[in-house]
């Protein structure tokens, strides 16, 4: 909390919270990189040779940016997140997460075009109809750009296989 009562995620929460989140991303890569073997060799370096220190400087990047929160931001009270800040992510980050889950089941095109329609018809306050067409729009769209012009097929669904489309 902060000294005027505002509640919230505090900015020292959030720098200790993002420090750990890339220390531990840093170990993983480290880790991952001695399972490609770290190493070098009379030949040169092996393939996780770079990526490991690559992961270590991750590593102690996030140890300074710890150390820097305590010491600078511990007692400051600074609220980095409140409960308006939070309704605000939540209404682009839910409708994100929905097209992820959507997408994974009918395909990235239906995904595209619901996540567009709705987008725009329940934040951007469009009307249902031109919402619905600006989405399908913007699928075709995407759909001759990747799967016609630069022919890289993406994940497709059952209403793809529905139209022949597969």
């Amino acid at each position: 909390m902060s000294s005027d009562g505002a509640r919230g995620i505090s900015r020292f929460a959030m720098e200790i919270l993002v420090a750990a989140a890339t220390a531990a991303l840093g170990v993983a890569v480290c880790y991952g990189s001695t399972e490609a073997g770290a190493g070098w060799t009379e030949m040169g370096p092996d393939a996780g040779y770079f990526p490991f220190y690559v992961g270590l400087l991750i590593v102690l990047g996030s140890v300074m940016n710890m150390l820097l929160a305590v010491t600078r931001h511990r007692k400051l009270g600074v609220i980095f997140l409140d409960a308006r800040r939070i309704k605000s992510v939540a209404s682009f980050l839910l409708p994100l997460v929905g097209y992820a889950a959507v997408s994974s089941f009918l395909g990235l095109y239906v995904g595209t075009a619901l996540y567009m329609a709705c987008a725009m018809h329940f934040q951007g306050r469009y009307k249902w109809w031109i919402a619905l067409s600006s989405g399908l729009a913007v699928a075709a769209v995407f759909f001759v750009v990747f799967e016609v012009g630069f022919k890289v097929p993406l994940l497709k669904g059952p209403v793809e296989a529905w139209f022949g489309i597969y």
